[in-house]
C-alpha cells in the first residue's frame, strides 16, 4: 500500500469527471488532498464521496474525497473516467468552465471515443491513458483493486505532447505505476484486441474471464475473431498482429484473470449499458472502411445487445 503524503499540489488539485470504480481507484491512491471528484449533471454529487479501498494485499483504507462544482474550478489535471458514451457530453458541460490550457486525459474503455474527444477539442491538450489496473465494486461503497497492473500515457493533440512528461510525474505520486508512451494509439489498440476478445463472451455467458476459455461458444468462434482482429489491426495501427499473436494474447490476459468480472459483464449484471460498441463495435466500424468482412464481431455486438437493450 502505498504511503499517503499530507502536502497539496501547489498548482491545484487533480480534478476527477466520474466517479466511477477507476475514478475510486486514481482518487483513492493519490496523496491525501490531491484529487477531487467533479460533480457534473444530469448526474451531480454532494460529496465528500466516503468509500473503502481493498487493496490487493487484503488491506483497506478508508476514502474521503472531496467533490467539487466547475465554478471557479483550477485544477492542475482533469481525469476523464466517465463511461466512453457519456464522455463527449461530460466534457461539453465541463470544459466551457475550465481553463484551455488544462490538460484533459481519458481513460476509457475501447476507441472511437478518444479520437472523438481530440477532435472535437483540437487545440486543447488532449492525452489518452491505457491502463490494466484492474478495480470493481461489488458494494457502492467498497472499492476492490483486484490486480496491480500498468498504465501508459501518451497525446492525442499537439498541445498535449508538452503535457505528458509533467501529466506522469503527477500521477506517478499514486504510486501506481504509469509511464509515458509515444505511440497511446498502439497502446489502446493493444488493450482493444484483448477486450474485444474476452468482454462480450464474458458478458454473453455470464460468467468470469477464465471460464470462456472452456466453453464451446467461445471455442467455436475465437479462430475467426482472432482473423477478424488481425485483418482490421493491419490497417489500423504500425505493429499490427497475427492472428495467432492475438488469439495468444487473449488467451493469456483470461487465463491470468480468471478470477475476474469484466467491466461489460458488470454493466450488464448492474443493468447499465455496455460499451460493446467502442470495443467489438469498433472492429466492426474500421472494418467497414476498409473493405474487411467482420461477421464475428459483428454476432458478438448483436448478441449483447440482445441481452442489454
Amino acid at each position: 500500500m502505498p504511503a499517503r503524503a499530507d502536502t497539496a499540489l501547489k498548482d491545484g488539485p487533480i480534478a476527477i469527471l466520474g466517479a466511477g470504480s477507476l475514478g475510486r481507484l486514481w482518487a483513492g491512491y493519490l496523496p491525501a488532498g490531491h484529487a477531487v471528484f467533479f460533480s457534473h449533471p444530469p448526474r451531480p454529487v454532494s460529496g465528500p464521496i466516503h468509500y473503502r479501498l481493498k487493496h490487493p494485499d487484503g488491506a483497506e483504507s478508508i476514502c474521503q474525497i472531496p467533490v467539487i462544482t466547475l465554478t471557479g474550478a483550477r485544477p492542475y489535471l482533469l481525469l476523464v473516467t466517465t463511461k466512453a458514451g457519456d464522455t463527449v457530453d461530460a466534457l461539453e458541460r465541463a470544459l466551457p468552465s475550465l481553463p484551455t490550457q488544462l490538460p484533459i486525459i481519458l481513460f476509457q474503455n475501447g476507441l472511437g471515443c478518444q479520437q472523438a474527444v481530440a477532435g472535437r477539442w483540437p487545440d486543447r491538450p488532449v492525452l489518452a491513458a491505457s491502463t490494466t489496473e484492474g478495480a470493481n465494486r461489488p458494494e457502492e461503497e467498497l472499492l476492490v483493486h483486484a490486480g496491480r497492473g500498468q498504465t501508459w500515457l501518451g497525446a492525442l493533440t499537439d498541445s498535449g505532447r508538452y503535457c505528458v512528461a509533467a501529466a506522469v510525474a503527477q500521477l506517478q505520486s499514486s504510486g501506481l505505476a504509469i509511464e509515458a508512451e509515444p505511440d497511446i494509439h498502439q497502446r489502446l489498440w493493444d488493450k482493444l484486441v484483448v477486450n474485444s476478445g474476452i468482454n462480450a463472451f464474458t458478458t454473453i455467458l455470464d460468467c468470469p474471464n477464465g471460464d470462456i476459455l472452456v466453453d464451446p461458444f467461445f471455442l467455436e468462434h475465437i479462430d475467426d475473431l482472432s482473423e477478424e482482429i488481425a485483418q482490421v489491426m493491419a490497417t489500423e495501427t504500425r505493429r499490427p498482429l497475427s492472428a495467432e499473436e492475438v488469439r495468444k494474447r487473449i488467451y493469456t490476459v483470461a487465463t491470468s484473470t480468471a478470477e475476474n468480472t469484466s467491466s461489460m459483464r458488470s454493466d450488464r449484471q448492474r443493468g447499465r449499458s455496455t460499451e460493446i460498441d467502442v470495443i467489438n463495435g469498433y472492429i466492426v466500424e474500421r472494418g467497414k472502411a476498409a473493405g474487411i468482412a467482420t461477421p464475428v464481431n459483428q454476432m458478438l455486438v448483436r448478441r449483447v445487445k440482445d441481452l442489454t437493450e
